[in-house]
């Protein structure tokens, strides 16, 4: 399998502008690119997939188990010509200090050679010792090819390009111009979902065309054919057991509002018994037939004024969950189901099953890695870690306030912050909303414990009493 990882020396050097760009321009050659992104991230693998036209998955060590993120890695290749793996921050960046779990520790696991991107404004001469250093850093780690951003132009690329052939041996296999209308605007919590950028699909290739034109392209191939055989892990030990009874329709929230869902939690719900009903919340007047719901995090502050003219789908949600309906909602989701979000001066009124208000906040809240303590009140059946202890991620400008005393929680809050600095998943009827992102398989075994829920909540009900009978 041909693969490689394209990195960075730090964050900002245009790294995924890059990745997005080099898998349309690999695609429009006709090869058939796999995606992955390292780390917890739901925004650039929906760029990276839409680049590739294949489903991006996360790779995450800090999460994951080695045995758990190289099956990750072999699932997601069948029919793929090549594997490109963008990772997160600098190459040599993570939460351990011995590495661990930094970009370069997923190099070596996986057999990656590194595509490096060096943000090369203001440099000449010093751009040969942070090569070398990198090089020297960790030398298990092979940088086969660097790609030079933001050239200020064709002066400034030849000096860089005389200075790295002359003081080192890493090839340069792109230079691209300074070019702002090349950037994907960042905001509060970083890219745009391709749903809310209008001429995505067109974007996208822009950026194809404009890698094409500056990367040598057939080296980029080269590079990534001399990572070698790939040699398929062993096949996981523990799996979803068969779904057993009728399958269960599951509503998933998907729009330009909500689109933060891992495909491998997907495709989990799917193995389970779980046919996925997708859910406009900015249009659809209705809910449709449902044994349980999904609502995954992204961007309701930005959609508030759809959502809250959306009064007829707010008060069947509500009247659903009130009802019994079990539901998982995670940060946006949450603040959908509270009563309020308010941001920017404004307030738009939500669904209000959550007896708070979600308030945008100019600085995170909670951002980073999460492990929560399950409690008493935790809705499904849980089957965590080893040590107790569930993992996952948070990201969230919001908070949530005006909150009464006597709330149940599903997880006590041991690093993070979750809803109140000391506690996550709120419970109440059948619904668990939390400020953490879970990922089945890696940290958490949501899904089962989810299904687990929904499929006694659908035995109970007289239609399906009788459907029994």
């Amino acid at each position: 399998m041909h693969r490689l990882l394209v990195s960075a020396a730090h964050k900002s050097s245009g790294k995924t502008t890059l990745a997005i760009g080099l898998a349309a321009a690999l695609r429009a050659q006709g090869l058939a690119v796999q995606p992955f992104k390292k780390g917890p991230d739901y925004i650039d693998p929906l760029w990276l997939a839409l680049a590739a036209g294949r489903p991006c998955f996360n790779l995450d060590p800090h999460l994951q188990t080695p045995d758990a993120l190289a099956r990750s890695f072999d699932a997601a290749l069948p029919g793929a010509d090549l594997a490109l793996v963008e990772g997160n921050k600098g190459l040599h960046d993570g939460l351990a200090l011995d590495g661990s779990n930094s970009n370069a520790a997923l190099a070596r696991q996986l057999g990656l050679p590194v595509l490096l991107v060096l943000d090369a404004r203001g440099m000449t001469r010093g751009i040969a010792p942070l090569i070398l250093g990198y090089q020297a850093f960790d030398p298990a780690v092979r940088i086969g090819g660097v790609i030079l951003n933001r050239v200020g132009g064709a002066r400034h690329e030849a000096k860089l390009r005389a200075v790295v052939e002359h003081y080192t041996a890493v090839p340069v296999l792109g230079a691209v111009a300074e070019d702002p209308a090349l950037g994907l605007a960042e905001r509060h919590l970083g890219l745009p979902t391709c749903a809310e950028v209008g001429d995505a699909a067109e974007r996208v290739q822009a950026l194809g065309r404009t890698v094409a034109a500056q990367v040598d392209l057939a080296r980029v191939r080269e590079l990534a054919a001399s990572a070698g055989p790939w040699a398929s892990p062993a096949a996981a030990t523990v799996a979803l057991p068969p779904a057993a009874g009728p399958r269960l329709r599951i509503g998933i929230a998907r729009d330009r509002a909500f689109g933060f869902y891992y495909p491998d939690d997907l495709a989990a719900l799917q193995a389970g018994g779980a046919e996925l009903v997708f859910i406009d919340t900015l249009h659809d007047q209705r809910l449709p037939a449902l044994d349980g719901l999904f609502v995954g995090g992204g961007f309701p502050e930005t959609a508030m004024a759809a959502l809250q003219a959306n009064a007829a789908l707010r008060a069947a949600l509500r009247q659903a969950i009130e009802a019994g309906l079990p539901t998982y909602a995670e940060c946006g989701g949450l603040m959908l189901l509270s009563r309020s979000i308010s941001w920017q001066g404004r307030r738009a009124e939500m669904v209000g099953v959550i007896p708070g208000d979600a308030v945008m906040q100019p600085r995170p809240v909670g951002r980073g890695y999460v492990q929560l303590q399950a409690t008493a009140h935790l809705p499904w059946p849980s089957a965590p870690a080893a040590d107790g202890v569930v993992r996952g991620h948070e990201f969230h400008h919001s908070s949530l306030e005006n909150l009464p005393p006597g709330l149940h929680y599903a997880w006590r809050v041991q690093r993070g912050h979750g809803i109140d600095g000391r506690h996550d998943g709120l419970v109440m009827h059948n619904l668990l909303a939390s400020y953490s992102h879970l990922r089945s398989g890696a940290g958490s075994d949501w899904v089962a414990g989810f299904l687990a829920q929904v499929r006694r909540w659908r035995m109970q009900q007289p239609a399906a009493a009788a459907r029994a009978a």
